[in-house]
């Protein structure tokens, strides 16, 4: 197996379905209450562990590492987020903050007349610096691949740059997410990525409706041998790039996965790290695909998640990793 690190930010997610955005100062009763982990790399984890073959030994290092900031081990938060990872995921690199109980924690209100969601994050916890980064990944020489939510810009190129130096870590992979617009230094951190995944938002904030154009931008602008580059695109799906050949590839949405299905609401939070665990998986465990199938194969996993709350069962649903359905 290929060990594969995640390194962003843990949430506990609380979630208020309502049917229909309240006005200010007004009461309005929800419909569901579900509270769950959350955040970009523990959701592309937890969709990780379902797609990867479950064959290690105990003696086997765990195919999946987290790194990221967690209050004091003792607190019941930090016993929370342990119990919520998947036996198949290594917490050994994460950094405890002593004296604090509380995780960090999204509270989102998702509106069922509309299908979108409005999130409000709390985190009491400090971002990580780059000396904890590299304490955290000692030992870590194994990891073929890294992957980084690209939260703080400045100190991730730093942790970035730290891998490619590290004569341990130099020719693994790395990865980023470049999502949130008017993030100063995502741009500098897309050229030092392999994999690049960015969302619409970031594309449109650039002056870029036609996902092609935007692409192809960003690949004279990395210019970085080998790269790949992705960019969500709603309802209208995904695209990529292979900037080495200019390849350029479009794959409609498909809600429900192998086929176009009518969802009765549609549980977009989380889509995208289901995504991004799908492209992950694909490109490091299928070099037989070309890069249209890699894209397809995430689309689907996403149009899984759209149809339903959580995470569970996604692998299941996907069926057959060889792909029946090429």
């Amino acid at each position: 197996m290929i060990p594969i690190a995640a390194i962003g930010a843990y949430y506990i997610d609380t979630i208020l379905t309502v049917p229909h955005y309240p006005s200010e100062d007004a009461k309005q009763r929800a419909s569901t209450l579900t509270k769950r982990p959350g955040g970009n790399c523990p959701n592309t984890l937890s969709v990780l562990s379902q797609l990867l073959p479950r064959a290690p030994t105990h003696s086997s290092p765990l195919p999946l590492k987290f790194i990221g900031v967690l209050p004091a081990p003792t607190s019941p938060a930090s016993d929370f987020i342990r119990a919520s990872f998947d036996e198949l995921v290594d917490l050994s690199g994460c950094i405890y903050r002593e004296g604090e109980m509380e995780a960090a924690a999204s509270y989102i209100v998702r509106s069922e007349e509309s299908g979108s969601r409005t999130i409000i994050n709390f985190n009491p916890l400090g971002e990580m610096g780059v000396g904890e980064f590299r304490e955290g990944v000692g030992g870590m020489g194994n990891v073929g691949w890294w992957h980084f939510e690209g939260r703080i810009p400045d100190v991730t190129l730093q942790c970035v740059r730290y891998l490619r130096q590290s004569p341990e870590t130099r020719h693994a992979k790395i990865s980023v997410e470049v999502e949130k617009q008017g993030r100063d230094g995502l741009q500098e951190l897309a050229k030092e990525a392999d994999v690049v995944f960015y969302s619409h938002a970031w594309a449109k904030n650039q002056g870029h409706d036609d996902p092609e154009a935007f692409l192809r931008w960003q690949a004279s602008v990395c210019s970085r041998p080998k790269q790949l580059l992705f960019v969500t695109l709603g309802d209208q799906g995904a695209a990529a790039l292979d900037a080495d050949h200019a390849e350029y590839f479009h794959r409609p949405a498909k809600l429900g996965g192998s086929k176009v299905v009518e969802c009765e609401i549609l549980f977009t939070v989380g889509a995208g790290d289901s995504f991004i665990a799908g492209l992950i998986y694909s490109l490091s465990y299928h070099d037989e695909w070309n890069l249209g199938a890699t894209l397809e194969y995430a689309n689907r996993l996403a149009g899984l998640k759209v149809c339903q709350e959580g995470f569970e069962g996604l692998g299941m649903k996907m069926g057959d990793a060889n792909l029946a359905w090429r």
